[in-house]
């Protein structure tokens, strides 16, 4: 009895300096269930009415797949406003360029597009801003300075109702590897392996090599972006490599959900969005495709999983399309279905790649009018959390985009008229 008394004593105790609340959404006050709730460093859960029950904290974040974040500074109602991210990648230089960026502001305000995806640990090492982090100065990742000031870069966009998502190339880094060939992914015969572009990646089963590229995620939270998106988040798809533990597939998809898993605790203060891309063919196999990418394995940890679809990177087609890039609905469509078939959950998790640049693998074509949005279509169709665009010189055009008007805003796109010309 005396544990018993003892035991709802110290529940009573403990939730006695609580705080609860509901989230609802801002325009239909329909409660969000599964939205999640930040305070301190935990995450909780709304429950099926949107409600939940916390410790006390100083500030609650609040945020749910298709919808913004907030911090609150109390309990009560709650309110999140639908957001629907629709993206053209701009890496580094673009974002920095005032020709690129403009072209990509005057499509913001013109066409349906309201966010930006940008590089901040690029393809190659370098970390576009300046870092406090010493690992990072010691090993030559800061020679390409191009954000003088991160924070109010991003404060700007945000401004302008811009969604904002920090790419973060994770263990593709020459820098990297090159000051601690221990952790460099290695060939057979011991050497570090070197992709096709001359390029060392980090073995991702190397624990310890994880903290330097959250640490970077982490200073880009810091800085305001909206979602922290994890490319490169995977092994090398070459034969004849090893790494710290045996090549197979349960040990490299623990490594890259394991990875995932981590970063998502270390950036829960924060309350960002965090994103994983992965490659097409990973929605159509079962297996890791020897690369550590399984939709089921990464899901959990992610809010949004990004398959990179472009029609010219299907080599093989997909059953019954033979010629990807004339089944550019198709590719998209059937891609994320099966996708969805293994991860369960809601179509919102994810958020496709798209293709804006001309057809390299087939018959050469520009990506134009009909290419861009049927892939659009297919996306929308299928119930995605937006999608990204990507051309990899950071030239876009509005063919394909809708055209607003006086009745659409950035978060609000309920009135689509046609593709803009």
């Amino acid at each position: 009895m005396k544990a018993i008394v003892l035991l709802v004593t110290l529940t009573a105790f403990v939730w006695g300096a609580s705080t609860s609340g509901i989230v609802l959404d801002k325009k239909s006050l329909k409660p969000i269930a599964s939205a999640i709730v930040i305070a301190g460093n935990k995450e909780y859960r709304t429950d099926e009415n949107g409600t939940f029950r916390i410790p006390q904290t100083k500030f609650i974040g609040v945020r749910a797949v298709g919808y913004e974040r907030k911090f609150y500074k109390s309990g009560g109602k709650m309110y999140l406003e639908r957001v629907i991210p629709k993206a053209l990648y701009l890496s580094s230089f673009g974002a920095t360029s005032s020709k690129l960026m403009g072209n990509a502001k005057n499509l913001i305000n013109t066409t349906e597009i309201n966010a930006l995806v940008i590089d901040i640990k690029m393809d190659r090492g370098q970390i576009a801003f300046k870092t406090a982090n010493p690992i990072a100065n010691k090993i030559g990742a800061q020679e390409i300075i191009l954000f003088k000031d991160l924070p109010k870069f991003v404060a700007d966009l945000k401004k302008e109702g811009i969604y904002t998502i920090a790419r973060i190339v994770s263990f593709k880094d020459t820098p990297y590897v090159t000051a601690h060939p221990q952790y460099g992914v290695k060939k057979t015969d011991g050497t570090l392996f070197k992709d096709k572009e001359g390029l060392y990646w980090v073995d991702a089963s190397r624990k310890d090599s994880w903290k330097y590229i959250i640490d970077i995620a982490e200073e880009s939270a810091k800085a305001g972006f909206d979602e922290i998106q994890f490319d490169y988040v995977r092994f090398p798809d070459r034969k004849g490599i090893k790494f710290s533990v045996e090549n197979n597939q349960a040990n490299r998809v623990q490594a890259i959900s394991g990875f995932l898993e981590s970063a998502r605790t270390r950036l829960i203060p924060y309350n960002v969005f965090i994103s994983a891309d992965i490659f097409g063919y990973v929605s159509w196999h079962n297996a890791d495709i020897e690369i550590g990418q399984r939709v089921d394995a990464l899901a959990p940890y992610v809010d949004y999983l990004s398959p990179m679809l472009y029609p010219s990177g299907f080599n093989a087609g997909i059953p019954g399309y033979t010629n990807p890039v004339a089944a550019n609905y198709e590719i998209v469509k059937h891609s994320l279905d099966k996708a969805l078939e293994k991860s369960g959950g809601s179509p919102l998790a994810y958020r496709p790649w798209l293709q804006a640049f001309r057809d390299y693998a087939f018959d050469r074509r520009i990506y134009g009018d009909k290419e861009i949005r049927d892939q659009i279509r297919a996306s929308d169709d299928f119930g995605s959390c937006g999608w990204i665009l990507w051309n990899p010189r950071n030239v876009y055009t509005a063919a394909g985009l809708i055209r607003l008007n006086q009745n659409m805003t950035k978060n609000d796109k309920t009135n689509p008229t046609k593709p803009a010309s």
